[in-house]
């Protein structure tokens, strides 16, 4: 039987659990003419989502976003299972946002019983987050080829948050020659300085007050770099600072080349200053760039 594109109010949004159906809407956009992109989430959404939907409203004509709790790219120590989970919520946000399409796939729609396949980028998905969380690149990486292939976006959309992240995506989009612009889109942040992040709503009151100094250090460390410092001159102080006001540990504080995460020692080319620290139970991750010191 012949399926039909779905005629929709200015207003609605069509929401598809299948690739079929996401791909049979996608490709009549294409007949008639339009450019697409695609944002994908893993829900609990939040106003840096939103800055990467109106962000898409502006790269094409119509807009997709995706709802998918990956499991590939947590370790077995990790909070799949406490991972925040609003569909309805984040459904309607969605629709009053403006989003065309949502796609809400299953576990088992993006991962069949028999699935054999992984993606796994080198380079920039090792060291900073990956010595923490070993798999959780190449997870990210296979459930964004998916989707990328799935949706065939002419645009996809990714927060600098996440800035390790955005560089694996943009590698493998790049080795694989996979027709689609990666845009980054700057962090969204609270008004004192901590990044907008899902996992924020496990903070305690008395940690979402510490919290804001990782940016604080971040911000100080990037203008001395940016002054002409040595990065060995400034990360001991740094995490020293983060250790006393009462975080509990520091992953890292590393300065790397804004491309391809190579370590600097100064800021002699346009540079990505990433920071991962615990507080409490909640794992906060920030980036800031750093540009060629004067």
């Amino acid at each position: 039987m012949t399926q039909t594109v779905p005629v929709l109010k200015p207003d609605s949004m069509a929401v598809h659990t299948t690739i079929a159906e996401l791909r049979h809407h996608v490709s009549g956009w294409r007949r008639q003419g339009s450019t697409v992109a695609l944002v994908p989430t893993m829900g609990a959404l939040h106003d840096g989502h939103l800055a990467l939907i109106r962000q898409a409203k502006k790269c094409a004509d119509r807009v997709v976003a995706s709802i998918f709790v990956n499991p590939t790219q947590f370790s077995v120590h990790e909070d799949l299972a406490a991972y925040p989970r609003r569909e309805a919520e984040d459904t309607a946000v969605l629709a009053k946002a403006g989003v065309d399409a949502l796609f809400l796939p299953s576990v088992t729609e993006m991962y069949p019983p028999d699935f054999a396949t992984s993606v796994r980028v080198t380079g920039v998905s090792d060291g900073l987050c990956a010595t923490a969380r070993p798999d959780h690149f190449a997870g990210v990486a296979l459930v964004v080829t998916k989707l990328l292939l799935q949706a065939l976006p002419d645009f996809a959309l990714f927060g600098e948050k996440d800035y390790q992240q955005l560089q694996v995506i943009r590698r493998l989009v790049r080795d694989l020659d996979i027709p689609v612009t990666v845009v980054g889109v700057p962090t969204v942040r609270e008004t004192d300085g901590l990044a907008m992040s899902s996992r924020n709503a496990y903070l305690t009151s008395a940690e979402r007050q510490i919290a804001p100094d990782l940016h604080r250090i971040l911000d100080h460390v990037a203008a001395r770099l940016a002054e002409g410092a040595l990065f060995a001159e400034l990360s001991d102080a740094a995490t020293s600072h983060l250790l006393g006001v009462g975080f509990q540990s520091v992953d890292y504080i590393e300065f790397r080349d804004a491309d391809d995460l190579t370590p600097l020692d100064r800021a002699s080319r346009p540079g990505r200053l990433l920071a991962a620290a615990r507080l409490g139970r909640t794992r906060l991750i920030d980036n800031v760039p750093v540009p060629i010191a004067r």
